[in-house]
């Protein structure tokens, strides 16, 4: 068993008087130290953790996973290594860059926070927790990551993989969704971590979240150095910690995606400054459902081209965090290119225009249709 490893670095407690939350959380310091330094994972951006690349890095992991960042963390540091790089880089060539990672309000403020480490801090990162938070795009987390990864300073980095071990280690009922409840468990940390190798205590955190007290599925606790100490894993609450209210149901909205081609060429268009995936590009689409008659009918009669066929493409699901669009699309081959749209080439699409992952099922199809 992994945690008889860690035996001399735990307190030990008996029922008759346990451990406070202060002394609890100041004993998993030790045991969590010595198995990062064993287990840590080999990750791109821990091998040299500059403030810039641990930036990126955290900012990509939103919602992303680890395996799924790599590649577009790889690509993106070659393209933009700097802040100044990131602050120039042209709009069009940042969303390409960003393209299949979602959130694509993260790369827009990654660019405005770098125009303000410009102007502001001389092209510097600013180091401490305060000023971090002073830039768009950076909470309390990543004020926190940064600060205590790249700078060293004592400051938590509470996210959902830290919210989750510290509530079935202090067996906490409280609603991890809540600001609130986060903002406790900040405080907590902030008194209770180790002033030394702060770096490794705030990226083992994380990992004992992401890959051991895991997301989804069964926490691993024969493989934890907490578990003598997680009052969840022996009092057997881990089903119900940490407890999450209820969400909203999303709303659901139905589209009609259109694959417009002609002469190799396909139509986009560029969504509103504003909401929903703003500024991308998307294919023509309909807020409801159409029959391939009606498709016809529509850029016939409203957008005055020539149909020549119309081929269903199935259906399709994408969700996003409050909405779920519910698609079916048709491959539409027309005498031209209505002139609302922009016509472009399979390779404008690969290599400069943005389209968002919503409609990745009808990309891949438009991709075969235009080589």
């Amino acid at each position: 068993m992994i945690n008889h490893l860690y035996e001399g670095l735990q307190v030990l407690e008996s029922e008759a008087k346990p451990l406070s939350p202060i002394e609890r959380l100041k004993a998993i310091n030790g045991p969590l130290l010595s198995w990062y330094d064993s287990h840590a994972r080999v990750l791109p951006w821990r091998e040299t953790p500059e403030a810039y690349r641990v930036w990126i890095s955290e900012i990509m992991l939103q919602q992303t996973r680890v395996e799924a960042v790599k590649p577009y963390y790889a690509r993106f540091m070659e393209a933009l290594p700097d802040v100044k790089a990131l602050a120039e880089v042209e709009d069009e060539r940042l969303m390409k860059l960003w393209e299949g990672l979602g959130y694509y309000n993260r790369a827009r403020n990654l660019k405005k926070a770098a125009g303000v480490i410009i102007s502001d801090y001389g092209g510097q990162v600013p180091e401490t927790y305060e000023e971090l938070l002073k830039l768009p795009g950076i909470g309390s987390y990543t004020a926190g990551a940064i600060s205590s990864i790249a700078f060293g300073h004592p400051v938590p980095a509470v996210d959902g993989n830290v919210l989750r071990v510290l509530s079935r280690v202090l067996e906490s009922h409280e609603d991890i969704l809540k600001q609130s409840v986060k903002k406790h468990f900040e405080e907590l940390l902030r008194e209770t971590m180790p002033k030394e190798r702060t770096s490794a205590f705030t990226q083992g955190m994380i990992e004992i979240g992401a890959i051991v007290c895991v997301p989804n599925g069964k926490p691993k606790c024969e493989e934890c150095p907490l578990e003598s100490l997680c009052l969840a894993e022996r009092h057997g609450l881990l089903d119900s910690i940490p407890y999450k209210a209820p969400k909203k149901p999303r709303k659901i909205e139905e589209k009609t995606v259109l694959l417009i081609c002609s002469s190799k060429k396909a139509a986009i268009r560029k969504r509103p400054d504003q909401g929903l995936l703003a500024s991308l590009y998307e294919f023509p689409n309909t807020d409801h459902y159409l029959t391939a008659d009606e498709v016809r009918e529509y850029l016939e009669k409203e957008q005055g081209v020539t149909v020549e066929s119309v081929e269903p493409l199935g259906n399709a699901k994408h969700i996003f965090s409050h909405v779920e669009w519910h698609m079916n699309g048709y491959l539409v081959q027309t005498d031209q290119i209505p002139g609302q749209y922009l016509a472009v080439e399979r390779q404008e699409l690969q290599n400069r225009y943005a389209i968002p992952n919503a409609f990745q099922a009808y990309y891949q199809k438009l991709m075969e249709v235009l080589a």
